[in-house]
Protein backbone atom coordinates (compact mmCIF):
# COMPACT_ATOMS: atom_id res chain seq x y z
CA UNK A 1 0.00 0.00 0.00
CA UNK A 2 1.13 3.21 -0.86
CA UNK A 3 -0.29 6.68 -0.50
CA UNK A 4 0.37 10.71 -1.39
CA UNK A 5 -0.80 14.07 -2.41
CA UNK A 6 0.13 14.04 -6.41
CA UNK A 7 -0.58 17.92 -6.19
CA UNK A 8 -2.43 20.69 -4.09
CA UNK A 9 -3.76 23.55 -6.69
CA UNK A 10 -5.61 26.46 -5.84
CA UNK A 11 -8.20 24.51 -7.43
CA UNK A 12 -7.84 21.05 -6.36
CA UNK A 13 -6.02 18.46 -3.72
CA UNK A 14 -5.43 15.66 -5.76
CA UNK A 15 -4.40 11.86 -3.70
CA UNK A 16 -3.61 8.54 -4.84
CA UNK A 17 -3.32 5.02 -3.13
CA UNK A 18 -1.46 2.31 -4.63
CA UNK A 19 -2.63 -1.24 -3.50
CA UNK A 20 -0.13 -4.34 -4.84
CA UNK A 21 -1.13 -7.91 -5.31
CA UNK A 22 -4.75 -7.14 -5.69
CA UNK A 23 -5.83 -10.13 -6.79
CA UNK A 24 -8.07 -10.76 -3.82
CA UNK A 25 -9.14 -6.97 -3.20
CA UNK A 26 -12.94 -6.24 -3.04
CA UNK A 27 -14.31 -3.35 -4.36
CA UNK A 28 -18.02 -1.66 -3.73
CA UNK A 29 -20.18 -1.81 -6.21
CA UNK A 30 -20.33 1.02 -8.23
CA UNK A 31 -23.27 3.54 -6.69
CA UNK A 32 -22.61 6.95 -8.30
CA UNK A 33 -22.05 10.32 -6.24
CA UNK A 34 -23.29 11.28 -3.30
CA UNK A 35 -22.88 11.70 0.27
CA UNK A 36 -22.96 8.20 2.27
CA UNK A 37 -22.13 7.11 5.65
CA UNK A 38 -20.31 3.62 6.74
CA UNK A 39 -18.44 3.50 4.06
CA UNK A 40 -15.35 2.19 6.37
CA UNK A 41 -16.81 -1.32 6.69
CA UNK A 42 -15.68 -2.33 3.26
CA UNK A 43 -12.19 -1.08 0.76
CA UNK A 44 -12.34 2.88 1.56
CA UNK A 45 -9.99 5.43 1.31
CA UNK A 46 -9.84 8.23 3.92
CA UNK A 47 -7.79 11.84 3.96
CA UNK A 48 -7.82 13.56 7.53
CA UNK A 49 -6.47 17.05 8.23
CA UNK A 50 -5.75 18.96 11.01
CA UNK A 51 -4.73 22.79 10.30
CA UNK A 52 -2.22 23.74 12.20
CA UNK A 53 -4.40 26.56 13.86
CA UNK A 54 -3.64 25.40 17.75
CA UNK A 55 -6.65 23.59 18.04
CA UNK A 56 -7.51 19.92 18.20
CA UNK A 57 -10.46 20.19 15.74
CA UNK A 58 -10.40 18.10 12.32
CA UNK A 59 -11.51 16.92 8.83
CA UNK A 60 -12.14 13.20 8.12
CA UNK A 61 -12.64 12.51 3.88
CA UNK A 62 -13.87 8.99 3.07
CA UNK A 63 -14.19 8.12 -0.32
CA UNK A 64 -14.97 4.61 -2.20
CA UNK A 65 -14.26 2.84 -5.10
CA UNK A 66 -18.36 2.74 -5.30
CA UNK A 67 -17.85 6.45 -5.89
CA UNK A 68 -19.64 7.76 -2.77
CA UNK A 69 -18.10 9.72 -0.20
CA UNK A 70 -18.29 11.64 3.71
CA UNK A 71 -16.93 14.39 4.81
CA UNK A 72 -17.06 15.02 8.86
CA UNK A 73 -15.60 17.33 10.71
CA UNK A 74 -14.72 17.04 14.81
CA UNK A 75 -14.18 19.80 17.49
CA UNK A 76 -11.65 17.32 18.88
CA UNK A 77 -10.06 13.36 18.81
CA UNK A 78 -13.62 11.38 18.06
CA UNK A 79 -16.11 14.16 19.67
CA UNK A 80 -18.08 16.74 18.21
CA UNK A 81 -18.95 15.42 15.04
CA UNK A 82 -20.66 16.95 12.20
CA UNK A 83 -21.30 16.78 8.40
CA UNK A 84 -18.53 18.69 6.89
CA UNK A 85 -20.74 20.90 3.94
CA UNK A 86 -18.98 20.10 0.62
CA UNK A 87 -21.61 20.84 -1.86
CA UNK A 88 -19.46 20.79 -5.09
CA UNK A 89 -18.46 16.40 -4.91
CA UNK A 90 -15.14 14.85 -4.80
CA UNK A 91 -13.92 12.99 -8.23
CA UNK A 92 -13.15 9.36 -7.46
CA UNK A 93 -11.48 7.07 -9.83
CA UNK A 94 -10.27 3.58 -9.07
CA UNK A 95 -8.34 1.60 -11.84
CA UNK A 96 -7.32 -2.50 -10.87
CA UNK A 97 -4.98 -4.62 -12.93
CA UNK A 98 -3.45 -7.88 -12.05
CA UNK A 99 -0.28 -6.56 -10.10
CA UNK A 100 -2.12 -3.45 -8.80
CA UNK A 101 -4.97 -0.94 -8.26
CA UNK A 102 -5.27 2.24 -8.03
CA UNK A 103 -7.29 4.99 -6.63
CA UNK A 104 -7.26 8.46 -7.41
CA UNK A 105 -9.31 11.33 -5.67
CA UNK A 106 -9.53 14.98 -6.59
CA UNK A 107 -11.11 17.15 -3.53
CA UNK A 108 -12.79 20.69 -4.18
CA UNK A 109 -9.73 22.60 -2.67
CA UNK A 110 -12.14 25.70 -1.59
CA UNK A 111 -14.34 23.29 0.64
CA UNK A 112 -11.27 21.56 2.41
CA UNK A 113 -9.30 23.07 5.47
CA UNK A 114 -6.58 25.03 4.67
CA UNK A 115 -2.69 24.30 4.74
CA UNK A 116 -0.47 24.29 6.69
CA UNK A 117 -1.97 21.48 8.24
CA UNK A 118 -0.71 17.67 9.15
CA UNK A 119 -2.61 15.18 7.24
CA UNK A 120 -3.62 11.59 7.78
CA UNK A 121 -3.91 8.80 4.44
CA UNK A 122 -5.35 5.83 5.31
CA UNK A 123 -7.49 2.79 3.88
CA UNK A 124 -9.65 0.44 5.18
CA UNK A 125 -9.06 -3.02 2.20
CA UNK A 126 -11.00 -6.08 2.13
CA UNK A 127 -10.10 -8.53 0.71
CA UNK A 128 -12.18 -12.02 -0.55
CA UNK A 129 -13.59 -13.75 2.39
CA UNK A 130 -14.42 -11.02 4.44
CA UNK A 131 -10.68 -10.50 5.46
CA UNK A 132 -9.80 -6.63 6.02
CA UNK A 133 -6.60 -4.56 6.98
CA UNK A 134 -6.34 -1.34 8.08
CA UNK A 135 -3.05 0.86 6.57
CA UNK A 136 -2.15 4.24 7.54
CA UNK A 137 1.74 5.90 7.63
CA UNK A 138 1.39 5.18 11.62
CA UNK A 139 -0.29 3.20 14.26
CA UNK A 140 0.10 3.77 17.76
CA UNK A 141 -2.25 1.79 19.57
CA UNK A 142 -2.70 -1.90 19.86
CA UNK A 143 -6.02 -1.87 17.44
CA UNK A 144 -5.95 0.46 14.18
CA UNK A 145 -7.42 4.56 15.39
CA UNK A 146 -7.07 6.51 11.89
CA UNK A 147 -8.23 9.49 14.25
CA UNK A 148 -5.31 9.70 16.74
CA UNK A 149 -3.60 12.46 15.99
CA UNK A 150 0.11 10.43 16.06
CA UNK A 151 -1.12 9.12 12.89
CA UNK A 152 -1.40 12.96 11.37
CA UNK A 153 2.21 12.52 9.64
CA UNK A 154 2.42 14.17 6.83
CA UNK A 155 1.88 17.55 5.95
CA UNK A 156 0.95 20.18 3.22
CA UNK A 157 2.63 23.33 3.29
CA UNK A 158 0.65 26.50 2.09
CA UNK A 159 0.68 27.36 -1.26
CA UNK A 160 -0.94 30.74 -2.29
CA UNK A 161 -0.64 34.02 0.12
CA UNK A 162 -2.78 33.99 3.26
Amino acid sequence: MEARVLSLTDNWVRVRWRIDGPSKLVLPAFAGRGRADGLWKTTCFELFMMEKDGTNSYSEFNLSPSERWAAYDFTEYREGMSERPFPREPDCTMRTGTAMAIFDASLPRSQMPEPPASIGLSAVIEEEGGVKSYWAISHHKEQPDFHDPACFRGSLARTRAA
